[in-house]
């Protein structure tokens, strides 16, 4: 190395890939949606003060073979292999002004595999909604769609619209806050966790607000009743309707109750909204930080393993969306001291 040549920073170097990488794990690919994902995470890591991996994952195409041979062919995969190489390094130059251990590797797989693997030991995934095909896919495609579905660990989807945002400074983000105030229509400093009275939204509930906590921002909890469809069509309105929002309300105040037991610091709110709930949460995406839901709930909110309510948010929202499994915590046991539970579950 010359005389005038730089050192580089050791932080910076490639690493042997970690069997079970820790902390935040992103998937890039070279797209503007995984250049969002990547800054996110990066901003998300330093919150937690946990390392970033980067990872990309490619596969090697097969194809049939023209030839009076027949069967199967496959590609050389250096030159891939190096592609994907190349977007690696370049990520991990992108996120060096952030006070973070990084580490990269460059998988050869199936992307989905690659992530729902690490998922097993990371603390948290982050994507984009749309990528090349390699990695992320499809809008919300097979990779994408996959991964907030089976992961071991929550997610974090980051559409290319959050572009705008993730460039602000702390005084950007002060001026904000003002205007937010002021009644204009920006980004607010604030978390929404979407609730359905299930015990798998209040395991989404408490990340929602470890999250808002990490954040410095406030946590709306928003609870959204869809009109009678079905077999519930027939239900005479509006006086059923009303003393079922009078029900649901008494419900929620009392796990607003229990939330702010376990986090008396957290200035919370609660929303009981009358409308779809996959409009109510992607309308919200726009205006606020982060949206979490959890895999799965009632019918009503969250659906079946990532349901048409989930999968719905996830297709059209305008911010970050976290998706958090269904997992076991000790805080749990204690909502029934504060009120009603719906369903008695």
């Amino acid at each position: 190395m010359g005389a005038g040549e730089s050192q580089p920073d050791p932080r910076w170097e490639d690493v042997a890939v970690p069997i079970a990488p820790r902390g935040v794990v992103v998937g890039v690919d070279g797209s503007e949606h995984g250049q969002c994902a990547l800054v996110w995470a990066a901003r998300e890591a330093q919150r937690r003060r946990r390392p970033l991996h980067i990872v990309s994952a490619y596969s090697v195409p097969i194809f049939a073979a023209s030839g009076l041979d027949g069967g199967y062919a496959t590609v050389d995969d250096s030159v891939i292999r190096e592609g994907a190489e190349a977007i690696v390094r370049q990520a991990v130059e992108k996120v060096m002004g952030y006070d973070i251990e990084v580490t990269s590797s460059v998988e050869n797989g199936d992307a989905s595999g690659v992530l729902l693997e690490m998922s097993e030991t990371a603390e948290l995934l982050v994507f984009g909604t749309r990528g090349r095909g390699g990695f992320v896919g499809r809008l919300l495609g097979s990779v994408s769609s996959a991964l907030p579905a089976h992961a071991k660990c929550p997610t974090v989807t980051v559409p290319l619209v959050c572009s705008d945002r993730l460039g602000e400074t702390t005084e950007d983000r002060r001026i904000r806050a003002e205007q937010a105030q002021e009644g204009h229509k920006l980004v607010e400093n604030v978390v929404v966790a979407g609730v359905d009275g299930s015990e798998q939204a209040r395991v989404a509930l408490l990340e929602a607000a470890e999250q808002a906590e990490r954040l410095g921002a406030s946590l709306r909890v928003v609870c959204a009743v869809p009109q009678y469809s079905g077999s519930l069509a027939w239900v005479p309105a509006p006086m059923d309707r009303k003393a079922l929002f009078d029900d649901i309300q008494v419900t929620l105040d009392a796990g607003m109750a229990w939330l702010r037991s376990h986090f008396p610091n957290l200035r919370i709110e609660g929303e009981l909204k009358d409308g779809s709930p996959v409009d109510v949460l992607v309308e919200a995406s726009r205006h606020v930080e982060l949206v979490v839901l959890g895999t799965r709930g009632r019918g009503g909110f969250t659906g079946m393993l990532l349901g048409s309510t989930s999968g719905g948010v996830l297709h059209h929202a305008k911010g970050p969306v976290m998706v958090v499994p269904d997992r076991e915590d000790a805080r749990l046991a204690d909502r029934a001291r504060f009120g009603p539970v719906l369903g008695n579950d």
